[in-house]
């Protein structure tokens, strides 16, 4: 580990009392290997995981995995559900989704996959909805959100930061987010990002950058989307 990315992620750490935990998902070499995953993120931090099954090919093998073993031992654990190669059986997919409820805090979707968001709304506040980068043309800024809040209004936020700052690299827009959802605030997604949209370890000029709006963000657990370690 780097250590300009122990800085970081110790600044993070105390920053939000230690809720920071990390995502599966930038896990590529571990992909489906589920024990391996948590014990990985385990390594990083017990306070917080978030399973990531972002293809719908992934799902059934985490919900095998979570049926079998139980819950992971984390203090928080949410699952971010699959954004691509979604069936188009609405119904089905949140009803499989809703199977992981007992375990999960938070089942987190991308808006803009539910080609149905009504039939989303039996996951009741266990929905998450994640607000999008600019390569996606819906759900990026508070008014495309709330067409979505509005179909599932007991629905809460997943805060992606990277994604409001790779629209807006002022963060006048992230601040606009969190003013608009601050009351459905469940989760944060952290990172810095690339221009292509790809999630890359979090530096430390991106930090000082966003310290104004993370010290508004306390309180929920953060989810790092990209490897602490070098």
């Amino acid at each position: 580990m780097t250590a300009e990315r122990v800085g970081v992620l110790g600044r993070l750490l105390e920053l939000n009392d230690g809720r920071v935990g990390v995502s599966t998902g930038y896990m590529g070499e571990l992909r489906g290997r589920w024990p391996e995953l948590v014990d990985e993120a385990g390594r990083v931090s017990r306070r917080a995981v978030e399973l990531s099954a972002l293809g719908a090919d992934e799902l059934p093998g985490l919900m095998g995995y979570l049926a079998a073993a139980g819950r992971p031992e984390f203090e928080y654990v949410s699952v971010h559900g699959p954004a691509k190669g979604l069936v188009a059986d609405a119904a089905a997919c949140a009803a499989n989704l809703l199977e992981l409820a007992p375990i999960a805090a938070g089942i987190v979707m991308h808006p803009e996959t539910l080609a149905e968001p009504a039939a989303f709304g039996v996951l009741g506040s266990t929905l998450l909805l994640e607000n999008m980068d600019p390569r996606k043309q819906d759900a990026r800024s508070p008014d495309e959100l709330q067409a979505y809040f509005d179909v599932l209004p007991e629905a809460g936020f997943c805060f992606d930061i990277a994604h409001a700052m790779l629209i807006d690299p002022t963060m006048a827009l992230g601040h606009e987010l969190f003013d608009a959802f601050q009351s459905r605030l469940r989760e944060v997604h952290l990172s810095s990002i690339l221009d292509d949209g790809t999630h890359v370890p979090l530096c430390a000029s991106d930090l000082d950058r966003l310290h104004e709006l993370l010290e508004r963000c306390r309180g929920v657990p953060w989810i790092l989307e990209a490897a602490p370690t070098g």
